[in-house]
């Protein structure tokens, strides 16, 4: 039971770190990014062509994952959404579904279209006891670095000077002119982050998701979860939502394996009946 439960917890950290880059740009920035998996794929791809092709040690491609998908998103940030923050949401959503699937053939052209797999490092591998509970090292390797991601996330967004700007520039930007506020950076700056977040996650997750052309739909469900059970008023609901998912999910599989996957959407659909605003939004 309770090495069921660290699985679990692991792999809910996993999914905060994917999802809460969208979490941030539809909460904060009002943007529907759909093609937020597209850049979770990128810097996945980047961690299992520099281990597999280049020999590059795991640790050091995970850097190289979030400046890469943090790149990327500048860009896609700068070319495809920045026209569409006024837009309604329907044009978001069809815009990065759209950016989505080129995403997809993009890969699918490029590198092929076999799943990616990746040897990791001896010290990785394997469990360790502590008494009779078996803990994966690769596990608790992903959940000490999620926590750390948690941290510096809570630090940046609701203790720092940035994120004051940010919020200002998003529910005023003429009044955060005014101020001195330029909010064109700001904005693309929290977006590239999300998307190297998004990287680093699936970098991260390679060993237990794998990377393939079809992974930014396979998914774009779990993202969407995530946002919608924890809500997108700050980091709390979203990481809540993340570890009950995950631990919903390992555990549905273990001891209800009839079921499979449906476990997940029993429990989304119980946590919005139940807190339709978010695990920790306030009631209206």
């Amino acid at each position: 039971m309770l090495t069921i439960l660290f699985d679990g917890l692991a792999y809910g950290m996993l999914l905060f770190v994917l999802a809460v880059g969208l979490s941030v740009t539809m909460g904060l920035m009002n943007v529907v990014n759909l093609a937020h998996g597209a850049f979770a794929m990128f810097g996945g791809y980047v961690t299992a062509l520099l281990v597999g092709r280049a020999g590059v040690p795991f640790l050091a491609t995970l850097p190289l994952a979030f400046v890469a998908a943090a790149v990327a998103g500048g860009v896609a940030e700068r070319l495809v959404f920045r026209p569409l923050y006024q837009r309604p949401h329907l044009d978001q959503v069809l815009a990065s579904i759209g950016l989505v699937y080129v995403a997809m053939a993009a890969t699918s052209w490029l590198v092929g279209p076999q799943p990616q797999l990746i040897a990791l490092p001896q010290w990785l591998q394997g469990r360790m006891m502590l008494g009779e509970v078996g803990i994966g090292r690769y596990r608790l390797f992903v959940i000490v670095v999620c926590l750390g991601l948690a941290a510096l996330l809570h630090l940046g967004l609701v203790r720092s000077r940035f994120g004051h700007r940010l919020r200002a520039a998003v529910d005023d930007p003429r009044a955060a002119r005014g101020l001195g506020i330029d909010p064109g950076p700001i904005l693309a700056a929290t977006f590239a982050v999300g998307s190297g977040l998004a990287g680093l996650g699936g970098a991260l997750g390679l060993e237990l998701m794998g990377v393939d052309p079809a992974y930014p739909l396979r998914l774009m469900a779990l993202f969407l979860m995530v946002v919608a059970v924890g809500g997108t008023e700050g980091l709390a609901g979203p990481l809540m939502a993340a570890l009950l998912i995950g631990v919903a999910d390992t555990a549905g599989k273990y001891y209800l394996p009839a079921l499979g996957g449906v476990t997940i959407y029993l429990v989304m659909i119980a946590a919005l009946v139940l807190r339709p605003q978010g695990l920790a939004g306030r009631r209206a």
